[in-house]
């Protein structure tokens, strides 16, 4: 029997006073799990306190919360000012998301071993059966408890081993500097720096400039090209149009049918965009207004835009408003024409936010 339970054997039946300032902490502890009708099956400490094996321990645990901090300070630092932009080549673009995972990773896998390992290996083992009670709890018995939350505070050995205290202090702060991290992103460097949330790859239409819109293969688009009823997907027609410097720039050009295209104008007139169609044909960016996928999937009986990675359907002939799925915002329209050769242009840039609704928020 260890020596605790032997303390609770000879104690006998009689309950103490727990006010007595000559009881000691675990002695209060021990009264409260005896009222309560606990029986302490087994209770041994992991560790001689002091001895090799403790230290040993306790390095061990300091070591993965220190790693837990370097980690997630190595985040922070690469989370902002690490290159993140998207370049053509093998740049430091490249490893910047990879780089946050490792980080993370690691800083996580640390925090979760280190206590596990503390508690595996110092706190005392301890097997305790009680019964449940329903009574309200008396005076003595919050008493009780917060002298046992106190032991429990002693038994994890902060004090005794400030190493300890002192490593997860340094591991835990640059894990919530991680977590509040994202949060201020916004406030380091600022989304809206030069309109680059209000700009596409159109934006030099805006300024007089024809743009063209062009197919993936960079060949110019005439209204002959899309049949009645039909639709495709068109770039702008400046260097690197077709690629991700401008990713936020795709279009679905679509040939509507006679009395669909009139409700589209209609529908235009209303919100003030009656120049944006050329004759029948209108044009709305593919960029899904809930989460930035790609709206993409067309049914030309329906006039509906389906994007499937959400099921987000807008209604093309209503300024293509969302009528179904989590999008809560029409899809921008861009305003076209058809130039002196008979190519589509865009007229300017477009003239609302593309992409999700929180790009927009100044």
């Amino acid at each position: 029997m260890s020596t605790h339970t032997e303390h609770q054997a000879q104690r006998g039946p009689e309950p103490l006073d727990v006010n007595d300032p000559r009881l000691s902490r675990f002695e209060i502890v021990e009264e409260g799990a005896r009222r309560d009708d606990i029986e302490i099956v087994h209770y041994e400490p992991q560790v001689v306190p002091g001895s090799k094996a403790e230290r040993r321990v306790t390095r061990t645990v300091a070591s993965m919360f220190l790693l837990t901090g370097l980690a997630a300070t190595a985040f922070l630092v690469i989370y902002i000012w690490w290159p993140w932009k998207w370049e053509a080549g093998r740049g430091g673009d490249k490893y910047y998301t990879p780089l946050l995972g490792v980080t993370l990773g690691i800083a996580l896998l640390g925090i979760g071993f280190g206590i596990l390992t503390w508690g595996k290996k110092l706190l005392p083992k301890e097997v305790s059966i009680q019964d449940r009670h329903d009574q309200p709890g008396s005076p003595e018995d919050r008493k009780i408890t917060g002298e046992t939350m106190l032991y429990m505070a002693d038994e994890l050995g902060v004090k005794r081993r400030p190493l300890l205290g002192v490593s997860l202090l340094a591991g835990l702060l640059p894990v919530g500097a991680v977590v509040a991290a994202p949060l201020v992103g916004g406030l380091i460097s600022n989304p809206h720096k030069n309109r680059q949330m209000f700009t596409t790859g159109f934006a030099a239409a805006s300024s007089g400039e024809r743009i063209r819109l062009i197919r993936e293969d960079g060949r110019p688009i005439r209204p002959s090209d899309v049949s009645v009823g039909g639709q495709l997907t068109v770039f702008p027609g400046i260097e690197g149009g077709v690629s991700n410097k401008h990713a936020d720039s795709p279009t679905l050009l679509i040939h509507l049918r006679e009395d669909d295209a009139q409700r589209s104008r209609t529908a235009n007139e209303r919100i003030g965009h009656r120049d944006y169609m050329w004759g029948n044909y209108v044009a709305f960016s593919k960029v899904c207004t809930h989460a930035g996928c790609p709206a993409s999937l067309y049914e030309q009986q329906t006039n509906r835009l389906l994007c499937p990675c959400h099921q987000s359907q807008f209604l093309i002939t209503d300024n293509a408003t969302p009528i179904f799925g989590p999008a809560n915002r029409r899809l921008p329209q861009l305003p076209i024409e058809v130039d002196e050769e008979g190519f589509f242009v865009a007229k300017s840039d477009y003239t609302e936010a593309i992409g999700p609704d929180f790009w927009e928020r100044p």
